[in-house]
């Protein structure tokens, strides 16, 4: 699968976004190794702090039925009257999630506002100094290498 339709997917997921309190609707395709694609979009809460971004729906549902193994996400988002007009890059809560389950130099990022439209990243560019629990031999990185 091409970034640009990896883009489209988003754009397609931004559209079941469920935000009446900000009206900033956010898309998300997440695509496995495996090559199959997890959608998210953001879904607000009156309780602000309940509120889940778009990147973690797609990614926690990807968790949820097993699957570890990502290889990039396209993010769309922007006003919900006046449709997706420039790039939005996920919060520090998604990158750190991201970081969990993700290689920082392996894993790429594209913030989107078209499908022909876009900025490409690794994790690493975004997230350099990621949180990391260290064992006792010194591994921090979790997802597989």
């Amino acid at each position: 699968m091409n970034y640009s339709e990896l883009v489209k997917l988003a754009l397609e997921a931004r559209e079941m976004a469920y935000a009446p309190y900000s009206n900033w609707k956010v898309g998300a395709a997440l695509l496995t190794s495996a090559g199959d694609v997890y959608k998210g979009c953001n879904v607000e809460n009156s309780g602000f702090t309940a509120t889940n971004c778009a990147e973690r729906t797609a990614i926690f549902k990807a968790v949820s039925e097993g699957v570890y193994d990502f290889k990039a996400i396209a993010i769309v988002g922007g006003d919900a009257n006046e449709g997706v007009k420039g790039y939005c890059p996920p919060c520090g809560v998604c990158r750190q999630v991201m970081s969990e389950f993700c290689h920082p130099d392996d894993f790429i990022i594209i913030y989107g506002k078209s499908e022909t439209e876009y900025k490409i990243f690794n994790l690493r560019e975004i997230m350099p100094e990621a949180v990391y629990i260290v064992s006792d031999e010194g591994e921090g990185f979790k997802a597989k290498d």
